[in-house]
C-alpha cells in the first residue's frame, strides 16, 4: 500500500524522508514554497542526492509537490496569472532533481468571469507551461475541487474540457509536446464528497463517470481526507480519517477498491506527525 501524508519540507527532501519513514509513510505531500506565495529555497543538490539514494533504500515514492495556494492560474488580474505562470514553471524545473515526482494544483477560482471563461484561462496557461517546460517530464495533476465560491474543476466535466483545450491546442499548433503523458488528476475524497459525488453509496458509480467523462488513465493520486460537511455542501473541511461523514467504513471501501488501491494515498487531515503516524497505522489495518 502506498501511503503517506503531508510533511514540512522546511528540513529538506532527506529530512521528509526520514519522517515519512519514522511514521510508517511511503509515500509524502509537500508543498513546494510557502503555501501562500514566495520564493522558493535554493535547491541543495547534496540533500536532494542523499534522498534520491534514501527513497531508493526505503522503496519511497512517488512524491507529491502540492503548488502553493496563492497559484490561481484563471486570475482576473496579469499580475495573478503572471505569477502562477512563474511559479509553475519554476517549480516544474526544480522537480527535475527528483525524477518520478508529481506535481498537483488547484486549477484556480474564475472569480467571476464565470466557469467557461475560468476553464479557457486554465487551459492556457498548461499550454503556456508545457510549452516553456518541453523536455520535463513531471505530471501535472488536476485536483478535483469541492466547488466553493468560484473554484474551477468542481465536477469531472471542467477538469475533462481543460484537459482537452490543452491537448486539442498541442495537437494543432504544438504537435511534438504530448500532453497526455504529462496531464492527469488527483482526486481529493473529501472534495468530491463534498462536491456532490456520492463515494459512500456509490463508490462503484462514482468511479465509472470518472472513467467515462475523464478516464481512470488519467488518475495518478488520492487526496485521502474524510469531510466535516454532508454531500454536496460545497464547503471543502477535512476531518479526520472516520471521524466525518465519508465513515470508517467509507474510507476503507476507498483503500480497498480494485480501481484505486494501487494509486498513492496522501492524508491531509488535521493532525500533527502522531496523528498521522496513527492514521497510516489504522489504514493499513483496513487495507485487504
Amino acid at each position: 500500500m502506498k501511503i503517506g501524508c503531508h510533511l514540512s519540507s522546511s528540513g529538506g527532501y532527506l529530512a521528509m524522508g526520514q519522517t515519512a519513514e519514522s511514521i510508517g509513510a511511503n509515500v509524502f505531500q509537500f508543498f513546494t514554497r510557502n503555501p501562500r506565495g514566495g520564493a522558493a529555497k535554493p535547491i541543495d543538490i547534496r540533500d536532494v542526492d542523499a534522498f534520491l539514494k534514501f527513497a531508493e533504500e526505503k522503496g519511497i515514492g512517488p512524491i507529491l509537490a502540492h503548488a502553493p495556494y496563492t497559484l490561481n492560474a484563471a486570475g482576473a488580474e496579469k499580475r495573478v496569472t503572471d505569477f502562477a505562470l512563474e511559479v509553475m514553471i519554476d517549480d516544474l524545473k526544480r522537480l527535475e532533481y527528483t525524477p518520478g515526482a508529481l506535481y498537483n494544483f488547484h486549477p484556480g477560482s474564475h472569480v467571476g468571469q464565470g466557469a467557461e471563461k475560468g476553464i479557457e484561462l486554465i487551459a492556457n496557461h498548461l499550454i503556456k507551461v508545457l510549452e516553456a517546460t518541453g523536455p520535463i517530464k513531471t505530471t501535472i495533476l488536476l485536483e478535483t475541487m469541492a466547488g466553493k465560491g468560484s473554484e474551477v474543476g468542481r465536477n469531472f466535466g471542467e477538469i475533462k474540457s481543460i484537459i482537452d483545450k490543452v491537448e486539442q491546442s498541442l495537437i494543432t499548433h504544438h504537435s511534438s509536446l504530448i500532453a497526455s503523458t504529462r496531464l492527469g488528476v488527483c482526486l481529493d475524497t473529501c472534495h468530491v464528497w463534498d462536491g456532490g459525488y456520492d463515494i459512500v453509496n456509490d463508490l462503484d458509480g462514482v468511479l465509472d463517470e470518472f472513467d467515462q467523462v475523464i478516464g481512470l488513465d488519467r488518475l495518478k493520486a488520492i487526496h485521502l481526507n474524510d469531510s466535516m460537511n454532508v454531500l454536496a455542501a460545497h464547503k471543502d473541511r477535512h476531518e479526520k480519517i472516520g471521524k466525518g461523514k465519508l465513515t470508517l467504513e467509507g474510507i476503507a471501501r476507498i483503500i480497498n477498491h480494485p480501481k484505486l488501491k494501487d494509486l498513492p494515498f496522501y492524508l491531509e487531515t488535521p493532525c500533527d506527525l502522531q496523528g498521522y503516524k496513527e492514521e497510516i497505522a489504522l489504514l493499513k489495518g483496513l487495507r485487504k
